[in-house]
């Protein structure tokens, strides 16, 4: 005999779901099992886990909370669901995020399938060239302050499986274990951290913004990446109206504008000539302000544009030093290299899209550290320019050990930096 379930899920789909949780990676939950010693009783693991969440008597455990530093100072909580409950949320959305996505906007970038930042940093390039005036603006605790009535409502108009719309109350509401193992009850947010929680606070944002600057302010281009948010406006008075409506809407869904961090900002170039106090805006990691750029017959001119942002390079910088390179005298040159290549191609992706030259002093700070590596490893280069000669001689003959020196940013061999 056929086993009936209330609710009907694909075992196929547990078992995708298990493997694009075990492809992302991520920390252990409070039951401190890994993906690996999951693995290790898959077949059962994945049954028990299907038989429970098609039954309806499938419980998330409650979420592991970790406190993260912000870059400005201040922390935000992570929600570190188990491997189990990870897989769980994944089964839902490969059922839920279909029906949605399709409704979402072009202009909305995080967390989907074939959209990047990159993608939203180039978008609000162009747009700054055809609007002098941008409002720049942050949503306060966004993963934190979503509304959970309003939130389950827009889950029901987009799915009529039971389950779905079950299980994402009882992940909304599963309490927070915090470091010292008491539990905290949750009546707002979703947990960044959560697999489902991404297409949740989209979900979210699509009618508290997105819908509502598509039909309220038709033109006025917008990009939104999670709750980071750009509009570009045509004029200073129609920038300052559309904050106070921002305000008011986010506050009917129980939301706030982070005033520090929402501004209105002039995209000042050779043909914008007028004067306002602020003409910079950083967003994801690209800071947009007026620079030099140099037209196809050569002519130097005042453009507004991004490129790598001051915070961004000072982050970048933290995390060179904690690699301690100094103290890694037991590795070779080719092992730095395997330990740290992927990150270091990592930053140029990303950083070097616009404006490339911007990023070029922190790979040279990079150099910086394996120059005080090499000092280290070898007695007879203990002398700076000893070590650099060395370096910059291997760099010259071995352009792809390390990726940044394929660009020319390369240790100086006597005089002056190699640059291409």
């Amino acid at each position: 005999m056929q086993e009936t379930k209330p609710f009907s899920i694909s075992k196929n789909a547990v078992m995708t779901a298990f493997e694009r949780v075990k492809a992302n990676k991520g920390a252990y939950g409070i039951d401190e099992q890994s993906i690996e010693s999951f693995e290790l009783d898959l077949k059962n693991n994945l049954y028990k886990l299907w038989n429970r969440m098609s039954s309806g008597s499938y419980f998330p455990k409650p979420v592991k909370a970790i406190a993260i530093p912000k870059k400005n100072g201040g922390t935000r909580t992570l929600g570190i669901p188990t491997v189990e409950d990870r897989v769980a949320q994944m089964v839902a959305k490969l059922y839920f995020e279909p029906s949605v996505e399709k409704l979402f906007y072009e202009d909305s970038y995080g967390y989907r399938p074939n959209k990047s930042a990159i993608h939203a940093i180039e978008a609000t390039r162009k747009r700054c060239w055809r609007k002098d005036w941008v409002l720049e603006f942050d949503i306060k605790g966004l993963f934190d302050n979503i509304r959970h009535d309003y939130l389950i409502e827009m889950v029901k108009r987009h799915t009529n499986q039971e389950w779905v719309i079950l299980y994402i109350q009882r992940w909304l509401t599963a309490p927070f274990q915090m470091e010292d193992g008491t539990l905290t009850e949750r009546t707002s947010g979703t947990p960044q951290g959560g697999v489902i929680s991404p297409v949740l606070a989209n979900l979210f944002l699509h009618y508290t913004f997105d819908d509502f600057m598509t039909k309220e302010f038709p033109s006025i281009p917008w990009a939104r990446y999670a709750d980071d948010g750009i509009a570009h406006c045509a004029s200073l008075k129609q920038a300052k109206y559309l904050q106070r409506r921002l305000e008011e809407r986010f506050q009917l869904f129980g939301l706030e504008l982070n005033l520090e961090k929402t501004k209105i900002v002039y995209c000042k170039d050779d043909d914008r000539q007028g004067d306002y106090s602020t003409i910079s805006f950083d967003f994801l990691g690209y800071t947009f302000r007026p620079r030099h750029s140099k037209n196809k017959y050569g002519k130097f001119f005042t453009n507004f544009l991004p490129a790598i942002a001051d915070k961004a390079k000072k982050a970048i910088r933290k995390e060179v030093r904690s690699w301690r390179l100094q103290l890694k005298v037991d590795k070779t040159l080719q092992d730095i290299s395997n330990m740290f290549n992927k990150k270091i191609q990592g930053w140029i992706n990303y950083y070097g899209h616009f404006y490339k030259s911007e990023m070029y002093s922190v790979l040279r700070y990079i150099n910086s550290c394996l120059v005080k590596w090499v000092r280290r490893k070898y007695k007879k280069r203990k002398h700076r320019r000893r070590a650099e000669h060395w370096l910059g001689a291997i760099a010259h003959r071995e352009r792809k050990l390390f990726v940044h020196w394929k660009y020319g940013i390369q240790p100086a061999m006597n005089n002056g930096s190699r640059m291409s």
